[in-house]
Formats: C-alpha cells, structure tokens, sequence
C-alpha cells in the first residue's frame, strides 16, 4: 500500500509528494524546494523514515515545480523523468526566475527519461499510471495509483478550480479535454492531490468545478 507525505515549499506554495510503500523504496514527484532549510526538510524525512528514493518525476516543468530536480537528482543520483513536450517549459526556467525576481535556484537537470500515456511507473511493490493531460503545460502528466484510489494531479485539476492557461504552452480547451477525458472518467471516489492547495475528489470536482461552465 502507498503511503503519501506532501511538503509545501517555496514562494508558490507548492506541493511535493513523496509516495513510498512498505519496502521503504520511493518516488519524489514535483520536488519544490528552494531554500537550503527546505531541501533540508525533504532530506531529513527520507533518512528518518528510512526511505530509498529510486525515481524523480515531473507532472510538468513550471517553475514552482522543479526547484528541486537538481537537488534531488545529485543527492540521490537519479535521472529526472518527464514528458518531452514539456522540455521547452523547462527550458524556460531561467527566464520565468527572472521575471518573477527569483535569483536563489539551482537550473535543473533535463530529463534523460521522458514520459508516455501508458508508462507504468515502479517502485516497490507499487504501480503508478502515466495519464497525458496537456493545457496547463504543453507535457503534462498525471501519476495515478489506480489500486490504492489517488491521483498525483500536479496543476490541472484543483479543489473548485483548475490549472491556468495563460502560460506558454498553455490551452483552455486543450486543458478541458483533459480534464473531462482524462480525469473525469476515474472512479469519483478518487483522491486527487494536487500542485497547490487542498486534496479534492473527482466525484466533488464532476459536481461543480467551474471548467464544466
């Protein structure tokens, strides 16, 4: 069974997840820290919990997403994983510092594993599904634990509201597609955790999340 830790890191309030099952191997996915004090938090959970970190992951490559792929990746000697539509976005790193004013970050690596739908990812004894969800970012990926019912969503899909489209890359109606095609067809009882803020459930969103209107 899969057991999740979130972080809240950075200026964007987002959310890493660290997903590990009974072995003690495990995924790290959306690493945000940025600070020297939050990378220390990330670190100092794995060695007390005994964990052994064995993939890093990107729903997508904003920003507020990947201020830890350096980190993790030379801490923890993992090549990071992500969907080749999103390498522009992550490319555009740098720039996307620069116009928010942030000057402490580290550039992050650039996949040297990318992502498809279908990919299964593998850790333990657990299995995560690759889902394919562009409109926030051009390479968007979901990571869906079908057996133990949740969702790492990143920034599609949150709790009465969904990812922005203004972004480079981004798309509305790209981004509904995915919502309704991709997500809304999951079991409603579904936890979805998300890239900012509160967990929902798809079966709440179907109700009434505004992208529907």
């Amino acid at each position: 069974m899969i057991q999740i830790a979130k972080f809240t890191f950075n200026p964007f309030q987002e959310n890493t997840f660290i997903l590990m099952d009974e072995t003690k191997e495990c995924v790290i996915i959306d690493p945000g820290c940025q600070t020297k004090a939050e990378k220390e938090t990330l670190s100092k959970f794995i060695t007390e919990q005994g964990l052994k970190p064995v993939r890093l992951l990107n729903t997508h490559c904003h920003v507020d997403h990947v201020f830890g792929n350096y980190y993790v990746s030379e801490t923890y000697h993992l090549p990071l994983e992500a969907h080749k539509l999103d390498l522009p976005t992550l490319k555009m790193v740098p720039q996307a510092c620069m116009l928010y004013g942030i000057k402490e970050f580290e550039l992050s690596p650039e996949p040297t594993l990318f992502l498809e739908e279908g990919d299964v990812i593998t850790f333990g004894n657990s299995s995560l599904d690759v889902i394919f969800t562009p409109g926030h970012a051009p390479g968007h990926v979901l990571f869906y634990a079908a057996e133990d019912g949740f969702v790492v969503n990143g920034d599609v899909l949150f709790a009465g509201s969904h990812g922005r489209t203004d972004l480079p890359g981004g798309d509305y109606a790209t981004l509904k597609k995915s919502i309704v095609e991709k997500m809304f067809v999951l079991p409603e009882e579904t936890v979805v955790l998300t890239g900012h803020g509160p967990e929902t459930t798809i079966g709440q969103e179907k109700k009434s999340n505004p992208i529907l209107y």
